[in-house]
């Protein structure tokens, strides 16, 4: 089954990701990341897990996307 991920969700990974590149992952971002994604997934009745599994591999790993 495929995980869907709202466009919320992938803009959060997305600053996230930024701010890990640049060395300047804030506690706030981080927090935010984890309870969108929480939310997510009890909402969609996924595992948080996979959620955010998918959500890490779409943001950082674009090419990877379909595997």
């Amino acid at each position: 089954m495929a995980i869907e991920l709202s466009d919320e969700l992938i803009q959060l990974e997305e600053k996230a990701w930024a701010e890990i590149q640049a060395k300047e992952l804030t506690v706030e971002t981080a927090e935010a990341v984890q309870a969108a994604v929480t939310a997510h997934a009890e909402a969609t009745g996924q595992s948080r897990f996979d959620v955010e599994a998918a959500l890490k591999k779409r943001v950082r790993n674009p090419e990877l996307e379909g595997e």
